[in-house]
């Protein structure tokens, strides 16, 4: 057991962008946070990341998975193991392969029982099978700890934090509410496609990871009509909470084939602000400040665009003293807590489950 108290915990995240493996300390009882730690990066290499690549969409058993669950585990391993000294419990969501809502399934690639083993600490994964067995979509995950990290940046009104990985999510999040999974505190869903569209176009024309700074894509004009087509995509008209899978729009690399290189990746970068814009739509209430985490928040193209379709100020989360490379390992940190004490980690808000419910599975290293 996790002792009383708040403990220092080790989260880690391994994206949709399949860059590589965020890993982060956090002082915290799973409702506080007390203090951040130290925190490490792992980059998948060029072989590793198409070895998951081509598991994308799979499922356990199917051709690919174990292999790319070993690249998974291995990088896990190596940037969790220096900072797993300074730890009393790890959180590991692993490298999500597939996400099935309407099918009420879900893959994250990758074994908590290996990590704990290696690591000699109890590791919490498997955060979204209870929460998607109870009718949720199993994502978005993070939003309990953006409403701490409300609280810890000293909101005293809504605030909403965006997170542009391979796709993108929002929270809505009011701090004056008495907890996370309380009725009005949090609401949350995937806002569509993010980087996960222009990274594929990059590799596949250019052959590099990212549209670095959203440059190619300042140079181009986004095509109009592209993008209302992909705002008429049956998603944008369901109500949230609502997920997706990486590949859901993998059809709007087709609808850019016919364009020059500066024109898709401005018209790819239009549709990922425009899909922000639709989903800021749907707030319960208006936000004193848009607060952006994930890769996409170095796009400046990208956060130019948001900016110009929102009336709210739209700023990088490092500009509330949170750190935008971090943010989701320490979610990870912080619900793996609140797994060990037997607090919720989703509700009817963040992700459509009936009820408040606390997922995940706790490994503890076998006895020697």
């Amino acid at each position: 057991m996790v002792k009383a108290g708040p403990v220092w915990a080790l989260g880690t995240m391994s994206g949709t962008s399949l860059d590589g493996v965020d890993a982060a300390l956090l002082h915290t009882d799973g409702e506080r946070i007390l203090a951040f730690g130290d925190s490490a990066y792992r980059p998948y290499s060029t072989a590793e990341r198409e070895t998951i690549r081509a598991a994308l969409g799979r499922w356990p058993g199917e051709p690919g998975v174990a292999e790319a669950a070993e690249v998974v585990e291995t990088a896990h391993a190596a940037v969790m193991a220096p900072l797993a000294t300074g730890a009393e419990i790890a959180g590991f969501h692993g490298q999500t392969l597939a996400h099935d809502p309407a099918g009420g399934r879900t893959h994250q690639a990758g074994d908590g029982q290996v990590l704990a083993e290696v690591l000699g600490l109890p590791v919490v994964w498997d955060f979204r099978s209870a929460d998607m067995r109870l009718g949720g979509q199993g994502a978005p995950l993070a939003p309990f700890f953006h409403f701490a990290c409300a609280r810890w940046i000293g909101a005293e009104a809504p605030v909403a934090f965006l997170n542009l990985g391979g796709v993108g999510n929002l929270t809505w999040a009011d701090p004056r509410a008495p907890a996370p999974e309380a009725p009005g505190a949090c609401f949350a869903f995937d806002t569509g496609p993010a980087n996960a569209p222009v990274n594929d176009l990059m590799q596949m024309r250019r052959g590099l990871d990212r549209d670095e700074g959203g440059a190619l894509a300042a140079g181009g004009d986004p095509d109009e009509g592209v993008i209302a087509r992909f705002l008429r995509h049956p998603y944008f008209f369901r109500m949230p909470p609502k997920s997706l899978d990486r590949n859901d729009f993998a059809t709007l690399l087709d609808a850019v084939a016919g364009l020059s290189d500066a024109n898709a990746a401005a018209t790819l970068t239009a549709a990922a602000a425009a899909a922000v814009a639709k989903g800021a739509e749907h707030f319960p209430a208006p936000v004193s400040r848009l607060l952006v985490t994930g890769g996409g928040r170095h796009n400046a193209t990208l956060m130019a665009m948001i900016a110009a379709l929102l009336d709210c100020p739209v700023e990088p989360v490092e500009a509330a003293g949170l750190d935008g490379d971090m943010l989701e390992a320490q979610a990870f940190a912080h619900l793996a807590v609140r797994v060990a004490r037997g607090l919720p980690t989703s509700c009817p808000g963040t992700t459509g489950v009936a009820a408040a419910v606390g997922g995940g599975k706790i490994s503890r290293p076998r006895r020697r």
